[in-house]
């Protein structure tokens, strides 16, 4: 091996934070773009779809710590992070939705 971009253990783990960045990035900018279209029905789409990318990060963040990647302290806590965040998705979608039936 002349250089560590050979090693085909650190290009797996290039991709696989790639893949976790990816997903997160997804939470974000579904809640911008869903947010941004001004209609309950439409943002609660998009919520939605935020909502299964945090499942995506949580179940990603199981593969790292199996893997490695990670230690097991840092996975929970982005694990319970995920979480949190996929708690207050919930917590929005079942609040527009109630707030449409009014």
């Amino acid at each position: 091996m002349k250089s560590l971009e050979e090693l085909r253990i650190w290009q797996g783990a290039r991709a696989f934070v790639n893949q976790i960045q990816r997903a997160a990035v997804s939470v974000m900018n579904n809640i911008a773009e869903g947010f941004d279209y001004g209609s309950d029905p439409m943002f609660i789409k998009f919520l939605d779809i935020a909502k299964a990318s945090c499942g995506e990060v949580k179940s990603m963040l199981y593969l790292a710590e199996d893997r490695n990647y990670c230690s097991n302290e840092k996975a929970s806590e982005l694990r319970e992070k995920s979480k949190s965040i996929s708690s207050g998705i919930h917590a929005l979608i079942k609040y527009l939705k109630n707030r449409n039936n009014e």
